[in-house]
């Protein structure tokens, strides 16, 4: 395992490439993607007393769209990419928090009749 190989090889994958794509020209119109992109790195090495090795590594890429830049007529408009997924994800937390607390007023009203 070399580090230094490794750290090469992340400075080679945060490229500008990675966050904005190809431009897209259609009918006067051009469109350019834009993507949100996080990159993380760990490594690791030792030894250890009688005998003992150690080593590891590791690197993470994730990229999520984040929208478009649209460019027309001299213009550039930025829209945003929606992300469904996280719109249901947030209405089901908000719906769960609401449930919770329609419960405990209920109870609180419920000990307060008897």
């Amino acid at each position: 395992m070399d580090i230094m190989r490794l750290v090469d090889q992340a400075k080679d994958a945060a490229t500008v490439g990675r966050v904005f794509g190809e431009p897209v020209e259609r009918d006067g119109v051009t469109i350019i993607p834009v993507a949100r992109v996080a990159h993380g790195g760990g490594g690791g090495q030792g030894t250890g007393g009688q005998g003992e090795q150690g080593s590891g590594s590791g690197y993470g890429v994730a990229a999520a769209p984040a929208g478009v830049f649209v460019v027309k007529d001299g213009d550039v408009r930025w829209q945003p990419a929606v992300d469904v997924n996280r719109i249901v994800l947030g209405g089901q937390a908000v719906a769960v928090v609401l449930l919770l607390t329609l419960r405990a007023i209920l109870k609180r009203r419920g000990r307060r009749k008897r």
